[in-house]
């Protein structure tokens, strides 16, 4: 299904054979092949796979699983918006024998109470993608092992440094995830910065990281906005929408749209001239980072407590190279984990 090929064994320190047939599961507990002698078992609770980001991170974490010889088990909430039920995951896993947690939470604060129970017990927790609520795990005294994730900032001041470029001045619009949901408001704030001066954001609305939501509103905005220039996207999912909204006016090609994520349907509708870039930040990377983080972690090493994982703007000149390497970075990557993997 996916391609196994010498960059990921440069950039990110795993081997897995070409015949390897990347899984996707359904949000039922599922090990992974492998599971050697002395090797530590690992949970990993994650969002929806309702959303093709989070089918990718788990894809990571099951092949560098099954390469490295671990016994690793995978829930996964409902969908994107399942707090309590991804949360009730964490929970059912929190009083086994795992050796390390990989945790993906939905809202800083839904996993917190599970989170305790398990720091408490002294099981090392990798939190990635979605940061734990800094306040709130002190409160718990939960200690997190490292953070691995995307500098969203970063991410959303790409697609603004670029947004600018093409379109040089006029008016744009922002669509984000859930109302006040961190990772969509670093990648909105670091866009508002990078178009600071340069750009009039006309209207901001949230659209629940759901492709549907984002179509109608664009669909509105459009309407209401007959000299727009461009719309930032806070994930794929939602450029997507507003993708298909502008090819409905009748405007694909006048109206800029970028986003956030690097999934597969994306790079495709990059290159095929839908959205007119991607900030991709390899959600394979992220999940093959944290359950590595766990095997140095359970071997009793010490990991960075930052780990900052990929990110590359994709744009239709190199939209056909990032397909090809998907879901591995398309751009080198030196991996932090190798050397201590290899102690």
């Amino acid at each position: 299904m996916f391609r196994k090929d010498a960059t990921l064994k440069r950039s990110l320190g795993v081997v897995v054979s070409l015949g390897a047939i990347a899984v996707v599961l359904s949000g039922c507990s599922t090990p992974a092949a492998g599971g050697g002698e002395g090797s530590a078992k690992v949970a990993a609770v994650i969002k929806g796979l309702d959303n093709p980001f989070f089918q990718a991170m788990e894809d990571g974490i099951n092949d560098t699983a099954t390469a490295d010889g671990v016994d690793v088990t995978i829930q996964a909430a409902a969908d994107i918006g399942d707090t309590t039920g991804q949360a009730d995951k964490l929970t059912a896993l929190a009083g086994q024998d795992f050796g390390c947690f990989v945790v993906n939470p939905i809202s800083g604060t839904n996993l917190v109470q599970s989170l305790s129970q398990i720091s408490t017990a002294g099981t090392p927790i990798v939190n990635i993608d979605n940061p734990i609520d800094a306040d709130a795990a002190k409160t718990a005294n939960i200690d997190v092992a490292t953070y691995i994730g995307t500098d969203n900032e970063a991410a959303g001041g790409k697609a603004g440094d670029f947004i600018a470029e093409q379109v040089g001045s006029g008016d744009v619009a922002v669509i984000g995830g859930i109302a006040g949901d961190v990772t969509s408001a670093a990648r909105i704030d670091g866009f508002k910065a990078a178009v600071d001066g340069k750009l009039d954001i006309i209207q901001e609305t949230a659209a629940d990281w759901k492709r549907e939501l984002a179509l109608t509103a664009a669909t509105d905005i459009i309407a209401a906005n007959p000299n727009l220039k461009a719309f930032f996207a806070a994930n794929d999912d939602m450029g997507l929408g507003i993708a298909k909204a502008i090819e409905n006016a009748g405007l694909t090609g006048s109206i800029v749209v970028v986003s956030v994520d690097g999934n597969k349907d994306a790079l495709q509708s990059v290159a095929d001239g839908g959205l007119t870039a991607t900030v991709a930040q390899y959600p394979y990377a992220i999940g093959t980072l944290g359950l590595q983080a766990c095997e140095v972690l359970a071997g009793g090493g010490d990991v960075p407590a930052n780990i900052e994982s990929p990110t590359a703007l994709v744009t239709t000149d190199v939209a056909a190279d990032a397909l090809a390497k998907f879901p591995q970075p398309f751009e080198e990557f030196e991996n932090p984990l190798t050397d201590l993997l290899a102690k």
